[in-house]
């Protein structure tokens, strides 16, 4: 029976970030090239294309590789958690945090994705995280893929668009998963699966102009990914039955501009399309409408025999998600104005006030979104990503004032507790970021989410050292009382 008064006893709360945007430490302990390695700082201002910013071609890839410092290309410096993970897990550990939500390096476990042997540097590592996680009664919940893929299986495969990779990313998983079987029970298998669609290298590592078709290359990968996920799942049940294996998609709920029924039909298209992916990954099979989507967009996904029954059989235990933002579906598009986004820009409602970056704040929409998933698929839901991204100033006094970010997060967290007297099961909440960290999409450090801030510049220049906002004070108060104390 839920409670209907509130987040119910148990509720893990805490924060969350990637370990592409904090650890650093690109060329130390073996670790591998990333496809976050490859992405350099944007110094632009317009936010509006952010798809055509990150485009990535091969001669990019070509440069990158051939840079082999890290100035210019802030994830490859991160916020150096790597180095001081013990300090950043004792301010959570402050915070009252119930979970951690991190991901693992992939090539720092296996440098170039097809070795043979792991990197027993890089499993050592996550080995001493975990254990100062646990010192102080931290659940990891661990993604196994964020945005963290081996340059070596991009180069070789095109990415995910290689049904090679398939083979590489289980043995990875089954490596870390046997590793820490008894250290982590929470798993997420890939970060935003939908993003390959949005952004197929980020999501994909696949490198745009060595395909023909950019949509069917993305496709191709995501069902690989999928047929992956739903490996790695059953592998995980025989490894500890105890684990709890969840999805995770970028929830992008879009709202019709206008009562014009196409516009509405519009909408219901672009929500379909985003839960395209839990629809796989929670019900075991593709929606019919794919067939016709595919069909008219000459789409052709190949999949072999058996794809099916493992998609069928190995689902996930619940559904994890992030929510930053809504948007807005019209079937004539260019006759509103644009605004910016993460990885999307979509038509301004006015209804929204908006950031510095362009994203629409809408609280309600994430009660919308929680109500709508519950409804769909009744599993248990798990908010592992939201927050503000804004700049923030440090006082005179070393303060940092960001009242602007208590509101956003009150605002939310008030409607996820409606959702939770609403009937929906609700397991926790994990702010993006904890802690400031380079921003995924523009690699800027000036977009800050954490409630700890972190003195570094766009430039990577800073002493590194971690102050507490006025957040951390709050968001403390709000995992004390648990939900109930927001004032």
């Amino acid at each position: 029976m839920n409670n209907r008064q509130g987040f119910p006893e148990g509720f893990l709360w805490g924060g969350a970030i990637a370990a592409n945007q904090a650890e650093g430490a690109f060329d130390v302990g073996g670790k591998g090239w990333s496809t976050a390695d490859m992405v350099p700082y944007f110094e632009k201002k317009d936010y509006t294309n952010l798809r055509e910013l990150m485009h990535v071609t091969t001669a990019k890839v070509e440069k990158a590789m051939a840079h082999h410092s890290s100035k210019g290309y802030p994830k490859r410096y991160g916020i150096d958690f790597y180095h001081r993970f013990r300090e950043d897990i004792a301010l959570f550990a402050e915070l009252g945090f119930k979970t951690f939500r991190l991901s693992i390096n992939w090539p720092r476990i296996f440098p170039n994705g097809y070795d043979e042997q792991p990197n027993e540097e890089g499993l050592r590592f996550y080995d001493e995280v975990f254990d100062e996680l646990r010192k102080y009664n931290i659940e990891p919940l661990v993604t196994l893929s964020h945005y963290e893929m081996p340059m070596s299986l991009v180069l070789k495969y095109n990415g995910w668009a290689g049904r090679e990779v398939i083979g590489h990313f289980v043995k990875y998983a089954e490596t870390v998963m046997t590793r820490y079987k008894d250290k982590v029970k929470y798993w997420l298998t890939f970060n935003e699966i939908n993003t390959t669609i949005i952004e197929p290298f980020t999501g994909g590592g696949i490198i745009e102009d060595r395909v023909d078709n950019v949509m069917q290359a993305s496709y191709q990968a995501l069902h690989h990914q999928f047929v992956a996920s739903s490996l790695v799942t059953e592998r995980a049940r025989q490894i500890n039955p105890e684990f709890q294996i969840g999805c995770m998609l970028a929830r992008m709920i879009h709202y019709p501009a206008t009562s014009n029924p196409e516009d509405v039909l519009q909408a219901q298209i672009d929500n379909q399309l985003n839960l395209l992916h839990t629809d796989v990954q929670v019900r075991g099979s593709y929606p019919a409408f794919m067939t016709r989507y595919w069909s008219d967009h000459g789409i052709n996904v190949v999949m072999e025999s058996g794809d099916e029954q493992i998609l069928r059989e190995h689902t996930v235990d619940f559904i994890s998600f992030s929510y930053y933002t809504s948007l807005v579906s019209a079937v004539n598009p260019e006759d509103y104005g644009v605004t910016g986004g993460n990885l999307y820009s979509t038509i301004k409602n006015p209804n929204l006030e908006r950031t510095e970056w362009g994203w629409q704040l809408d609280p309600v929409g994430l009660r919308i979104a929680l109500k709508e998933l519950y409804d769909r698929y009744q599993l248990p839901l798990f908010v592992v990503e939201n927050g503000l991204g804004a700049k923030d100033k440090v006082e005179k006094d070393g303060s940092i004032q960001d009242d602007y970010r208590i509101d956003y997060l009150r605002k939310h967290i008030t409607q996820m507790k409606e959702a939770v007297m609403d009937g929906v099961e609700l397991m926790g909440y994990t702010n993006w970021g904890a802690i400031d960290i380079i921003s995924a999409s523009t690699s800027e450090m000036s977009k800050r989410y954490g409630v700890i801030y972190v003195d570094q510049d766009d430039n990577g220049q800073g002493t590194l050292n971690r102050y507490k906002k006025k957040s951390f004070g709050w968001y403390k108060k709000v995992i004390a009382s648990n939900g109930e104390d927001m004032d």
